[in-house]
């Protein structure tokens, strides 16, 4: 039985720099034909190399990624909106006043708050992936036709 998807899912996290831009390559990774997917931050961040690295080594090209804020979407309809930090819960929250969507809340670590060795900040980093590219199997499952 194939798996319904929504036809449009957003990405959310404080400033588009880390994890919501690592969801939205991992989405479209698994999902890029039958979903569109897009991220965006509260706040205006910036690219973050070692997102771009570890998303690199699952074959994932993040190099010419461009963190935005939720005033420059192209589009402002989605099905499902996931937030991967509280601030981006709230701003999940107001888009609910003027658009239908499933909200979605996964509070997912930020490894910009490691501290220590260019590996461990690199551990924390791929921790993160991978719980991300978990979540997103478990609820965005790929059908047969996609393997």
């Amino acid at each position: 039985m194939a798996s319904v998807l929504p036809s449009a899912v957003l990405f959310c996290c404080t400033m588009n720099e880390i994890r919501s831009p690592m969801a939205e390559g991992i989405m479209k990774r698994f999902h890029s034909r039958r979903v569109f997917v897009d991220s965006a931050g509260v706040r205006q961040g910036k690219l973050d190399p070692f997102m771009v690295e570890v998303m690199a080594e699952i074959g994932v090209d993040m190099s010419n990624h461009k963190p935005k804020i939720f005033d420059n979407l192209a589009d402002d309809s989605f099905d499902v909106v996931v937030s991967l930090s509280p601030e981006a819960q709230h701003k999940a929250v107001d888009l609910t006043r003027y658009m239908h969507c499933d909200l979605k809340r996964w509070n997912i670590f930020d490894p910009s708050l490691v501290e220590g060795s260019r590996e461990s900040k690199l551990a924390a980093y791929r921790q993160v992936r991978s719980e991300l590219q978990q979540r997103i199997l478990d609820v965005f499952p790929r059908s047969e036709d996609e393997y």
